[in-house]
C-alpha cells in the first residue's frame, strides 16, 4: 500500500499517521463494522471521477442498518467527505475506503460504544494483477463455504464477515493459484472472496441471484451494460461444473474491476483465454469509468 498525506477520520482530515484509535476499539475485537472499496479513475479529459458512489455511500448506510450501527453523519456529508479525501491526497486514481466502526470506551458483546468513521485513499492498480487482467487467473474451489443468510447477515459489508474471505483466499494463494471461488451452503457457486462471478455459455450470461451473495455496485453496472447491448443475462443459481463447462468466466467488483478467468479446478474455461464477451464488456467498462460513454455519465461523481 502506498501512504499517503490525509485521513478523513470523525470529521476532519488528519496525517496519516495521527490516524490512529485505541487497542481497545470495539470493532477490533468483535469485527462489528461496516465499509467499502470505492475507485476513483481519471478520465479521457484530465478530470478524476469516482465510479458510482453515491451507489457506494447507500451501501454503506444499508450495511450499517442491518447491523443497528448508527452512522453519526448524513449522506451527503461522506459523499463530499470521499471527494474531499481524494482532492486532499491530490490523487487522479485512486481506491478510497470508508469504514465505519464502534469505537473504545465499553467492552462486551452488548456494549454499545460511540460509532467512528475514517476514508482513506491510496493509488492502487488491477487488484488481481495486470497480466490477469490480461490474459485471465487461475482459480479453486474453496474448501471454506460461504455463510448461510440466516448464520450472518449476507446484505452488509461487514468487516467480521472478511474472515471467511481471508481464509478462503489465504488457501487458494498457497495452493499456487490467484483467487478462491466459494460455494453456498447447498453447494452451488457463490461469490469468490471479494468479487462476484458471471459465467457465459452458448451467448447468454448467468450470475449468482443475490440471496447468498453481496450485491456488487460493480455487479449491478455489468447486468445493466449487457441489457443495453442486447446480451441475455440471468440471475440463476448454478453448479461449479457448469462454470468447467461454461465458453467463458469472469470476476466483477470494485478492486477486481472485470478479471477473466482462464481456469477452475485446473480445468480450461472455454479456450483458455478471455471471451468476446468478456473483452466487450472489459471494454466498454473502462470507456464508462474514463468519461468516455456519455450515456453513463451520471455514475460518475468528478473530483
Amino acid at each position: 500500500m502506498e501512504k499517503t498525506e490525509r485521513i478523513w477520520l470523525d470529521g476532519k482530515l488528519v496525517p496519516w499517521d495521527a490516524a490512529q484509535v485505541h487497542v481497545l476499539t470495539h470493532t477490533l475485537h468483535y469485527g462489528l463494522g461496516v465499509f467499502e472499496g470505492i475507485r476513483c479513475y481519471q478520465c479521457h479529459d484530465g478530470r478524476s471521477a469516482v465510479f458510482r458512489l453515491r451507489e457506494h455511500i447507500d451501501r454503506l448506510y444499508g450495511s450499517a442498518h442491518v447491523l443497528e450501527l448508527p452512522v453519526p453523519y448524513p449522506r451527503e456529508r461522506l459523499v463530499d467527505a470521499c471527494l474531499e479525501t481524494v482532492r486532499a491526497n491530490r490523487l487522479r486514481e485512486c481506491y478510497i475506503r470508508p469504514i465505519v466502526f464502534m469505537g473504545d470506551g465499553e467492552m462486551g458483546l452488548a456494549a454499545r460504544p460511540p460509532t467512528r468513521v475514517a476514508i482513506a485513499a491510496w493509488p492502487w492498480g488491477a487488484y488481481l494483477g495486470d497480466e490477469g487482467m490480461k490474459s485471465g487467473i487461475r482459480v479453486k474451489t474453496s474448501s471454506f463455504a460461504r455463510f448461510h443468510p440466516n448464520t450472518l447477515l449476507t446484505k452488509s459489508k461487514a468487516t467480521g464477515h472478511y474472515v471467511n474471505s481471508i481464509l478462503a483466499s489465504r488457501e487458494a494463494r498457497a495452493a499456487g493459484y490467484e483467487e478462491a471461488l466459494l460455494l453456498d451452503v447447498d453447494g452451488y457457486v457463490s461469490e469468490a472472496s471479494g468479487e462476484n462471478i458471471f459465467i457465459v455459455s452458448e451467448g447468454t450470461v448467468k450470475t449468482t441471484p443475490l440471496p447468498t451473495v453481496l450485491g456488487g455496485i460493480t455487479r449491478h453496472a455489468i447486468l445493466r451494460l449487457l441489457a443495453d447491448l442486447g446480451v441475455p443475462a440471468r440471475e440463476e443459481r448454478f453448479t461449479r461444473d457448469e462454470v468447467y463447462l461454461a465458453d467463458e468466466a469472469f470476476f466483477t467488483g470494485t478492486a477486481a474491476e472485470v478479471t477473466p478467468i482462464r481456469e477452475l479446478d485446473d480445468r480450461c474455461i472455454g479456450d483458455g483465454a478471455p471471451g468476446p464477451v468478456t473483452r466487450r464488456l472489459q471494454d466498454i467498462f473502462f470507456a464508462v469509468v474514463r468519461g468516455r460513454e456519455e450515456r453513463y455519465r451520471s455514475w460518475l461523481a468528478y473530483v
